[in-house]
């Protein structure tokens, strides 16, 4: 399986109107293993037609060998090829609108001056007038330094933008919060935490992204310490509430409980670490976590800072070794690493009923095809296989009840409650193995995850109203 929307393209073309010629192209591309989407007409002129087809396509290797194979089709030219992702990006993915038109003097005059200097000092008077009197009131920046991103790595602020309008334009869709992305210029840590104290008066609540590890966790924590608004890492905890919610229901499914599973987690950078803490939150006992040396134990010499606190409190066997030996005996294996790392013979030491969430995208550590004949359930970080996790889940109806409740904070309580609404959403009599989470497209979601979210800022104190 692929994703082809993803990389879908436009072919224009121009063919003779002599002879068959559209339905030899159709066949050059179906026979390289591609789907023809929409075929229009350009125009006619004289003895051609140019006509534009949609195609999808596995990647720029794939796209090459059918462009290839139709220059060499008589009577058939290609004008221009467009790539649909791009065609999507051009001019950036969203945009500021006003909320209040202004077509009068009188419109003007309260929306700007004079009449806006009332509302300025009314919160010069009292600052907590922001709350409601500005866009602070619905807003977050979501801040990235572009050193972790996606699947990429080290790419960038620059690079890294489209990703950060990608996910301010899902907080707007999904959850009508209004976000706008911040990507800073630095990768020094006390510069981060400087610029987004510098910028928080603008916004109800900060959503770091794609930050490396170990820097992330200490941004965070300082953060969450120096400012009054909600500051929330979405690759840690975002990542942490969606798996707990799918294994939650996968749990049902197998029947077995938090207190006796076995659980390994291969990569324990910022997502591995958050996914660990909340499984031990949720009762899990044994953890095992795994990095490129093996298994994170006690008595490793090499460990500092967060992979030694993270060998402290997992691991009560003290079980050493590759993945491929900490693996044997396991009832979940979760991968936050690298592609194609697990084999078959691998699942098969796990024990019965396995659960694997193998989520390194966009190849997970196995593919789902290979695992599926031997484990009880599989889910990845994929769309284009069953039981997604996503943190769209989770995200949206998380900031939108911090917002909704004026949070000081985003705390476990709040995360793991959001967890637990994700999984309701799919209720006992319509789990299965290919449906442990629900859709992203499910409205139901944000609602349920706002909900349970202020409940808990609210019984934790962290709630303003």
């Amino acid at each position: 399986m692929f994703n082809g929307i993803s990389n879908s393209i436009i072919i224009r073309i121009i063919l003779t109107k002599r002879g068959k010629k559209l339905p030899e192209v159709l066949a050059t591309i179906s026979d390289l293993d591609s789907q023809v989407g929409a075929i229009d007409i350009v125009k006619t002129e004289g003895d051609t037609i140019t006509r534009d087809i949609t195609i999808e396509t596995h990647g720029e290797d794939h796209l090459a060998a059918i462009v290839s194979a139709l220059n060499k089709l008589e009577g058939v030219e290609i004008k221009h090829i467009s790539d649909r992702t791009f065609l999507l990006h051009l001019g950036g993915k969203i945009e500021v609108k006003s909320k209040i038109p202004i077509h009068t003097r009188d419109d003007l005059s309260m929306a700007y001056t004079p009449g806006v200097a009332r509302v300025c000092m009314a919160i010069h008077k009292d600052p907590e007038l922001a709350r409601n009197l500005t866009i602070k009131h619905n807003t977050v920046g979501v801040v990235s330094d572009g050193t972790a991103v996606l699947g990429l790595g080290d790419i960038g602020p620059l690079a890294a933008l489209p990703v950060m309008e990608g996910k301010a334009m899902l907080m707007k869709e999904f959850a009508q919060i209004d976000a706008f992305p911040i990507c800073l210029d630095t990768k020094d840590i006390e510069e981060v935490i400087k610029a987004v104290k510098y910028i928080a008066p603008n916004f109800g609540a900060i959503n770091l992204e794609d930050i490396s590890a170990p820097r992330c966790f200490e941004i965070e924590r300082r953060l969450k310490k120096e400012l009054d608004i909600p500051v929330f890492h979405d690759d840690q905890h975002g990542t942490a509430a969606v798996l707990a919610a799918a294994l939650i229901n996968a749990l049902k499914i197998v029947k077995k409980k938090f207190a006796d599973i076995k659980v390994v987690v291969n990569g324990v950078g910022a997502a591995g670490t958050a996914c660990t803490f909340m499984l031990l939150k949720l009762g899990v006992k044994n953890i095992i976590g795994c990095d490129r040396s093996g298994a994170l134990v006690s008595s490793r010499s090499d460990l500092t800072g967060i992979k030694r606190e993270y060998a402290e409190r997992t691991n009560p066997n003290k079980e050493s070794g590759s993945i491929y030996d900490v693996i044997k005996g396991a009832d979940v294996f979760v991968g936050l690493s690298a592609p194609n790392i697990l084999k078959v013979e691998d699942i098969k030491k796990m024990n019965k009923d396995a659960i694997v969430f193998a989520m390194a995208n966009p190849t997970p550590e196995i593919m789902p095809e290979l695992a599926a004949p031997h484990v009880a359930i599989i889910a990845t970080g994929r769309s284009d296989y069953p039981n997604q996790i996503n943190n769209l889940l989770v995200f949206p109806g998380l900031l939108r009840g911090a917002l909704d409740c004026q949070a000081r904070d985003i705390n476990e309580e709040m995360t793991l409650a959001a967890a637990y609404a994700v999984a309701s959403i799919v209720d006992d009599a319509s789990l299965s193995p290919d449906y442990i989470v629900p859709s992203v497209f499910n409205h139901k979601v944000v609602e349920a995850v706002a909900a349970a979210v202020i409940k808990a800022a609210r019984d934790t104190g962290v709630a303003r109203k």
